[in-house]
């Protein structure tokens, strides 16, 4: 964009209505749009000839530049409506505040009215004034852009903020889990799975279900956040739903979440995997976790937390990480404790019992469940996430004869 010719094109048409302007102000607002706040240049000049028609009160159809959707961004919209590249004008609630994740911004967070909800990010350079959470307003002149697919909605220089005096009701409505796409949503779901921490900015993650499938949850790191309850009944509004390699998940940072004495029959997302164990991988049998409330993280062999250092008071826990053949394709699998337990018959106070009093310690139990279940023939039930299978369940594969006779004639037969 030539930024000079723009500024000057946009100042002879208001000079021809006797109008005087600053050349240098126009090109200078225009550069900000554009190169800081990414607006696109056609928008850029609508904002700078709004700004100007409200300061000589041209009337909107009368704007000098002509040809466009002129005073646009003040008739009011519904946010279920806007669309990347609108200027718009929303009176709506702030309905949850988060972290902003560079200085560059003021404040960051969901919007919501009657419609439905959109993220807004506040530009540290706007000046605009401090919202509340729970509070309405007036925004004026806002643009709306897309990050990752999603709209969004960017306070800048130009736009106008005002507190509306009144309460206005939203009863938001949460989806079921298989209609979310990307944007904003709710849910009514169970916590059915609790993961370990991948990052030390995390807070939780895991798997949430409902009725009609499973999806990932995640809480980072911010004053006044708690975990969820494994087994825990939630209804979670205004939740971020984003979506990585084709997969969605729910960011619960800005969400407004409330628990239920209620209980859901989760189901879609579970399959079974039958095959043979073909290895058992480092890091199982009996591990160590970190005690810091909210990090769970597997220790080292020399009781070290990546986020917390040495920890002497860890946590003992069970689990098998390895790799299930099923004569087609192999399964990276990941069984917790009691899947564990179950399928070894070694309980975690057995398994504490060896490593304290066994020369080999930790490495005995590893050697001992390894012996009992690998080439073992198994069926895994769980749920495949990112490339691995969360095992719930899983039961031992007996003999059977008949069988082995059909295959042995099958044998025959192709001979």
């Amino acid at each position: 964009m030539d930024y000079s010719e723009a500024a000057d094109r946009i100042s002879r048409k208001y000079q021809k209505s006797g109008q005087a302007v600053d050349v240098k102000k126009i090109e200078g607002k225009l550069r900000r749009l554009v190169d800081e706040f990414g607006v696109q240049p056609s928008e850029a000049e609508r904002s700078v000839i709004n700004e100007l028609n409200k300061e000589f009160n041209i009337p909107a159809a009368g704007s000098p530049a002509g040809g466009g959707r002129a005073g646009g961004a003040n008739e009011q919209k519904r946010i279920a409506d806007a669309a990347p590249g609108d200027w718009v004008t929303f009176e709506a609630k702030v309905v949850a505040l988060s972290a902003p994740a560079s200085p560059s911004i003021a404040q960051s967070g969901i919007l919501a009215d009657e419609s439905g909800a959109i993220r807004f990010v506040v530009w540290a350079k706007s000046n605009a004034p401090k919202m509340s959470e729970g509070s309405w307003y007036r925004i004026e002149s806002a643009v709306v852009d897309e990050f990752k697919g999603v709209p969004s909605l960017k306070v800048h220089s130009g736009t106008t903020i005002r507190e509306i005096g009144e309460d206005r009701s939203l009863i938001p409505t949460p989806l079921p889990i298989k209609d979310l796409h990307p944007g904003i949503g709710g849910v009514r779901a169970k916590v059915v799975q609790e993961w370990d921490a991948s990052h030390e900015r995390m807070l939780q993650s895991g798997l949430l279900g409902d009725e009609t499938g499973t999806i990932k949850f995640v809480i980072w790191k911010e004053p006044g956040k708690e975990k969820l309850k494994v087994g825990a009944v939630y209804s979670i509004f205004y939740a971020q739903v984003d979506e990585f390699n084709g997969r969605l998940s729910l960011n619960l940072n800005a969400a407004t979440i409330m628990q239920e004495d209620a209980e859901i029959a989760v189901s879609g997302g579970e399959s079974a995997v039958r095959g043979a164990i073909v290895h058992i991988a480092p890091g199982s049998g009996i591990i160590k976790r970190c005690p810091v409330e909210g990090c769970n993280r597997a220790l080292s062999r020399q009781n070290y937390c990546p986020v917390h250092e040495i920890q002497p008071k860890f946590v003992y826990d069970l689990r098998i990480k390895g790799w299930l053949d099923d004569g087609e394709k192999t399964h990276n699998i990941l069984l917790q404790r009691d899947a564990t337990e179950a399928l070894t018959g070694i309980t975690l106070d057995a398994a504490k019992e060896i490593a304290e009093n066994n020369p080999l310690g930790m490495d005995e139990v590893f050697l001992r469940m390894r012996d009992a279940i690998l080439g073992r023939y198994i069926v895994c039930h769980g749920r495949e996430i990112d490339g691995r299978l969360l095992v719930n369940k899983c039961e031992k594969v007996t003999f059977d004869s008949g069988e082995h006779a059909a295959l042995l004639n099958r044998a025959g037969g192709a001979s």
